[in-house]
């Protein structure tokens, strides 16, 4: 009984996690990242399409993204799109495919970003603790024997403070970044 349990909540708290490592690689850091186009939609046939379904998306000389539609006559809707999203990249269009050249960060723009992943492992660590909350919830509503629900709660406790150090370093990874 006791390994349901813990296994539900490292299932979960590896998906918060995962999450939070995804939602990271949106924020650039200097470098060009193709992940940084992950928000981009673009209209085509009446769809929004993401465009990496759209266009192969590759990086050079560390600081420029280029991007080469599948389809040429789409070049004009993927430029829209990557304005649309809002990302602050100035799109450039040679005609056969589209470069990004990704600005050079300001002190300002950096200490943005800090602020921007803090918030984003504060958000992850408020998941953590709902989930730790859930958890006990269902372990108290089971009504086992109280030494084995102590327990499990001490276990759920540690495990939840092992993944909070996981955030702090993956946080703190990002950070120096």
């Amino acid at each position: 009984m006791e390994n349901n349990y813990l296994e539900d909540l490292e299932l979960s708290l590896d998906d918060a996690i995962d999450n939070f490592e995804k939602r990271l690689t949106q924020i650039r850091a200097g470098r060009a990242n193709p992940s940084s186009l992950d928000p981009v939609f673009v209209e085509y046939y009446g769809a929004k399409t993401p465009l990496k379904q759209l266009a192969s998306i590759s990086v050079v000389d560390g600081n420029e993204l280029l991007i080469k539609p599948f389809d040429k006559s789409t070049l004009k809707e993927i430029e829209r799109g990557i304005n649309e999203a809002n990302l602050g990249f100035n799109p450039i269009n040679s005609g056969e495919s589209i470069r990004i050249v990704m600005p050079t960060l300001t002190e300002d723009r950096r200490k943005e970003l800090v602020k921007q992943a803090k918030e984003m492992s504060e958000d992850t660590r408020v998941t953590v603790r709902n989930l730790r909350r859930d958890i006990l919830d269902n372990i108290r509503k089971d009504k086992l024997p109280e030494d084995e629900e102590k327990t499990l709660e001490k276990n759920v406790q540690d495990m939840v403070n092992e993944y909070n150090k996981k955030i702090d370093s993956i946080f703190d990874e990002k950070e120096k970044e």
